[in-house]
């Protein structure tokens, strides 16, 4: 994949994009693509764009950007993959498109000049696109479907600017960095910052499956080409067995990996030893006739964590040329600074920590290419936690929420003990309050300073600025969407909707593309092929979460490909150990990074709440290892772009 960026002074009356500007946002990103760079500057000097490659499909000149079509009047910058290029550059070819190459990227252009707006239906892949229109004098961006890469964009003033990355942005002396207030609220929540909001004013990501159209005339366009909702109700399928439900899963799977195999590179896998990364391996070594090449990280002193043995178990079984990295406390500090900047804005999961040590191993091992295994467990409703809000929204939820709100907050005090028996008091009390609040049971994965919180933390002055906002508001336009477009959908359903709404495409999906990128390795995620998610999405509850089993037919139908004890042990997520970075050695000078950030001037947090949470978890009374880390990088963020 690549680094694309973009500016169109649309309002101008003549041109005044210089190249040099251009080509410094460019080289920003070098990180994305150290093969080869390009840059044009179009309509009349009032547009430039820029393009960093990381060779991947056709390694030789004709493959570089920008690039333009059967004539000049339409432009190219991409970053990403088209799988289906080669059979679609066979029908193009045969009504008169002529190539130059044998790239994907020219596949996209074609099937533009021919089809407009509607060529995006067309792409399986991963992708940011932006497509100069000389004709009808537009600017067109496009990211995937689900939102495996990322795009941003900045427009005031009659300029319009876009990059790959928010750092390539801000090299334009026009943009300033400065907070979002609102983003910061959501952010503690969320642990990144939902679509189209960055946590920089004035600086916004295009949400997954949109296009953007700009105009002459300055008018902005969002359009949503594709939405995960589960598909309309169908006889035919609804009467297929759970066999042929399997069989189906992993045809859709063996295709979809199949597909990402498409390289001029050596490609590889990340081998965690769970279900969805030995899918990986089982499923590419069918398809392969020299080992796979296998990648995994362990930690240091936190056994509890590692899948070493796991992974090494899956290694031997299917002879895969297996490479390893274990990291430490001291890996972890001394990446921070390298961590702010390849984040852009932040993301607080700390798997980013070891996910860009296990990218650097396979890039110092010569593999440019690696599938992940995103996705598996939003779609077939993996998680335990899943399992968990299935269950409470069966037993009492559903009909809780028929009540009057009246008597729904009555209820709170007696939903409490019911909810202990499946989270931790802090959730159970929150859970409580949306009871009472007539708020959704589900607001996502990842939540960690909930609304009472969060109030607690900040500062009264922000406080008093945010009066008002709720992060429910993120969630709520999601899941009113849904109950109105599918009112038939099963909670499963709505529950990963929203995950593929907010948590995958801000979150886990932008910290692979963050932490791969950054080792300029290109990561793909077949598990998110939009053939295999709208499936998934079309499977009732009891076919997901069967007993103590979630993944229930993904299980099944991996059955004949992978071990039963691999398939059926319990599930252990792939995480870090910042419980114990915060408590050990170096955890003293982990949240002084917080308490002496020159964020603390802006008195948006209150610190000495922030104390009490840093010494409560130092001296082991609470857990707020995830509070802390959020905490952690957002200060460092500020420091690092803010000032």
């Amino acid at each position: 994949m690549c680094g694309i960026c973009g500016i169109w002074e649309y309002g101008a009356s003549e041109g005044r994009v210089e190249l040099p500007l251009v080509e410094r946002m460019r080289d920003e990103m070098t990180h994305r693509g150290p093969d080869d760079q390009g840059s044009l500057i179009f309509d009349e000097g009032r547009g430039g764009l820029g393009f960093r490659r990381l060779s991947i499909i056709d390694l030789s000149p004709a493959g570089n950007q920008p690039m333009h079509g059967c004539t000049e009047d339409v432009w190219l910058v991409f970053n990403g993959e088209i799988y289906n290029h080669a059979q679609l550059r066979q029908g193009l070819e045969q009504r008169g498109h002529h190539y130059s190459s044998h790239t994907d990227s020219e596949t996209i252009l074609h099937l533009y000049e021919e089809r407009g707006l509607d060529f995006v239906n067309e792409l399986e892949g991963d992708y940011a696109i932006a497509l100069w229109d000389a004709r009808r004098e537009q600017l067109v961006l496009a990211r995937d479907r689900v939102g495996v890469k990322p795009l941003y964009f900045h427009t005031r003033g009659g300029r319009f600017i876009f990059a790959s990355e928010i750092k390539a942005i801000l090299r334009h002396p026009a943009v300033t960095p400065e907070i979002n207030e609102q983003s910061l609220y959501h952010y503690l929540t969320f642990l990144t910052t939902p679509a189209p909001h960055t946590l920089f004013r004035d600086i916004q990501k295009l949400p997954a499956g949109h296009l953007l159209i700009v105009k002459r005339d300055g008018t902005v366009e969002l359009k949503q080409y594709w939405d995960a909702l589960p598909p309309e109700q169908n006889a035919n399928f609804a009467g297929r067995s759970e066999a042929e439900h399997s069989e189906e899963i992993l045809r859709l799977l063996r295709d979809s990996i199949r597909k990402r195999m498409m390289s001029d590179v050596p490609f590889g896998v990340f081998l965690s030893g769970g279900v969805d990364s030995s899918a990986n391996v089982a499923l590419m070594s069918e398809l392969m006739s020299q080992p796979v090449r296998t990648y995994t990280v362990g930690f240091e002193d936190n056994e509890e964590l590692n899948e070493l043995d796991s992974a090494r178990a899956v290694a031997e079984r299917f002879a895969t040329d297996h490479h390893e990295v274990i990291i430490g406390q001291r890996d972890m500090q001394q990446f921070l600074p390298e961590l702010i900047y390849h984040q852009d804005e932040p993301l607080a999961d700390p798997v980013c920590v070891p996910l860009y040590y296990v990218s650097e191993l396979a890039r110092e091992s010569g593999t440019i290419v690696v599938q992940v295994g995103e996705g598996a467990d939003e779609i077939f409703a993996g998680y335990n936690w899943f399992r968990k809000y299935v269950r409470i929204y069966e037993q009492f939820w559903r009909r809780a929420e028929q009540l009057p709100v009246s008597l729904r907050h009555s209820l709170t005090t007696l939903a409490k003990p019911l909810l202990e028996t499946s989270f931790n008091k802090r959730t159970a009390i929150e859970l409580a309050r949306r009871l009472g609040a007539d708020e959704a049971l589900f607001w996502g994965g990842a939540i960690v300073f909930d609304e009472d919180f969060k109030h607690r933390l900040l500062s009264s002055e922000l406080s008093e600025r945010v009066n008002g906002l709720s992060s429910y508001q993120a969630v709520e336009k999601h899941l009113e969407h849904i109950a109105e477009a599918r009112p038939q959908s099963d909670f499963a359903a709505r529950m990963s909707y929203l995950e593929l709404k907010l948590r995958l495409p801000e979150l886990l999906l932008m910290r692979v593309d963050k932490m791969t990128m950054a080792t300029s390795v290109e990561a793909r995620v077949p598990f998110l092929d939009h053939h295999l998610v709208e499936y998934a999405m079309s499977l009732p509850v009891d076919l997901k979460i069967k007993g103590a089993n979630g993944k229930y037919i993904l299980k099944r139908a991996l059955e004949k490909v992978l071990p039963a004890d691999l398939l059926y042990r319990p599930k252990r997520g792939f995480g870090a150990p910042i419980r114990e970075w915060f408590r050990g050695d170096g955890g003293e000078a982990l949240g002084g990074m917080i308490m002496n950030s020159s964020m603390r001037s802006r008195n948006l947090f209150d610190y000495a709440f922030v104390a009490r949470l840093i010494d409560e978890h130092r001296q082991g009374k609470h857990d707020w290892s995830f509070h802390l880390w959020a905490l952690l990088n957002v200060s460092l963020w500020y420091q690092r772009w803010i000032g």
